[in-house]
């Protein structure tokens, strides 16, 4: 990624490559500060709960990401819409889908609140998370506390999607980024004060993303989209309909990238010890770091490409395209520069440069950048709506990785083996990625491939 090519890009006088660049440049400064507050979050929290009771709280959390990924794809689908809409100038439309999604995330989200509840208060959750309750003597109520706070955020970050579909990804950003600054504060609250209570970190990091939502809602429909504000009088089955056919793809999409994504806490908590969690965990959070930047950079060509898409306008698709493979580039060469620099780094962030394995390391650079080289390809496939092919290959991994990874878990003392189930499933869905991408660019692509 080189001075002039950055400086191409931001002196760009296309509209839509104009607003891109906007987004791309806030993204940076929201995004930055974020991967500052998340490396900071690890250290913190490391030394308010030591080893074991971390790796607790991060299992937790992955299970606190499923709830926050099963919104039917309402999310996407709003986002994908809502894009359409505004490229056509239909403003009733845009409120409907707006109001339509809204009243349909609450219908959902009580029920499923309830259900998680009910399970938490009646199954054996230490049994389940492998969690020692001479330790941990609270941990239905962690549990319990946790689920409602984020089942509400879950309703109010259809507010993100909004912007996401008017093409300003950056105000999501920020949102999100507000809400993990507020919560490191509170989690440095936690630590100074002496508690080290896993139940004030889960509050603390659960609350606070929920009041940022909270408080962004009245700005965001009050004071600068009045005209798209959602009314239960706009509610309509069309709407409803539409956002249901879109958004359906992407809830299996997202439902199945969680079972890869965010399952593998669970697994190493079940299988080996909520103590490994740590340390893998710790090495994702540093290699994420990559693909959080190039994630900055990709988003804002997801509804680009949907307005692009539907004005047919396929040379800015082209040339998207190659402004992506240039970022790339750069991006892999940054992964590997932070695998020679990683002990260092280690001593200066978390005070112990051994804490995570060579080998470890090398595993989960791997991982991430495969998932990082899919993004890039995943997210235009989604701003083209053409969604059957990742349901194909993404349900297909999601359905592999499970037994598999239960297997080698069961059989193996060896956290690496675990890892590499997860880089060899997601590698097929790339593949198939890529060759959907350049036959549709190209306009070669027919029955499935277009779908």
């Amino acid at each position: 990624m080189n001075i002039s090519f950055l400086s191409r890009l931001l002196h760009s006088n296309s509209g839509r490559t104009g607003l891109i660049k906007k987004n791309i440049l806030a993204s940076f400064f929201v995004k930055g500060w974020l991967i500052v507050v998340q490396l900071l979050m690890v250290p913190l929290t490391l030394h308010c709960l030591g080893v074991y009771e971390n790796g607790i709280w991060l299992t937790i959390s992955s299970m606190l990401v499923w709830i926050d990924n099963l919104d039917i794809g309402l999310g996407n689908g709003l986002r994908n819409k809502l894009a359409e809409y505004i490229a056509k100038n239909d403003i009733q439309g845009a409120r409907r889908a707006v109001s339509s999604t809204l009243f349909m995330l609450i219908l959902f989200i009580v029920p499923v609140a309830l259900l998680v509840n009910i399970w938490i208060w009646n199954a054996d959750t230490y049994t389940f998370f492998n969690v020692n309750n001479q330790i941990v003597n609270n941990l239905d109520q962690i549990l319990s506390a946790s689920a409602i706070f984020v089942c509400s955020t879950f309703i109010f970050k259809f507010i993100g999607n909004f912007y996401m579909g008017m093409q300003m990804p950056a105000v999501n950003n920020l949102l999100g980024t507000l809400g993990q600054t507020l919560a490191l504060i509170g989690t440095f609250v936690v630590y100074i004060s002496g508690s080290h209570s896993l139940f004030y970190i889960s509050i603390v990091n659960t609350l606070a993303p929920l009041l940022v939502y909270v408080i962004s809602y009245p700005i965001t429909f009050g004071k600068r989209y009045p005209h798209l504000r959602p009314s239960i009088k706009l509610v309509d089955k069309k709407s409803i309909v539409e956002l249901f056919n879109m958004g359906m793809k992407f809830f299996v999409l997202q439902v199945s990238a969680v079972v890869l994504f965010m399952t593998t806490n669970i697994l190493i908590s079940r299988y080996y010890s909520p103590e490994m969690v740590t340390p893998y965990q710790i090495a994702y959070r540093y290699f994420s770091v990559v693909q959080l930047l190039f994630f900055i950079i990709c988003v804002p060509y997801w509804s680009a490409t949907t307005d692009a898409y539907n004005k047919q306008d396929f040379a800015w698709i082209k040339n998207a395209g190659k402004t992506l493979d240039r970022i790339i580039m750069g991006i892999m060469a940054i992964a590997v520069l932070m695998i020679v620099v990683s002990k260092p780094v280690y001593n200066i962030w978390i005070g112990d440069g051994d804490l995570v394995s060579s080998d470890l390391n090398v595993m989960v650079a791997i991982y991430v950048m495969l998932l990082t080289l899919s993004m890039r390809y995943s997210y235009i496939l989604n701003g083209f709506g053409t969604l059957r092919l990742q349901l194909i290959m993404t349900v297909s991994a999601a359905v592999c990785y499970i037994p598999l990874a239960m297997l080698f878990c069961k059989n193996s003392n060896d956290i690496r083996y675990l890892l590499a189930v997860m880089c060899a499933v997601n590698v097929p869905g790339l593949v198939v990625n890529t060759i959907q991408y350049y036959k549709i660019i190209k306009g070669k692509a027919q029955g499935i491939w277009l779908k």
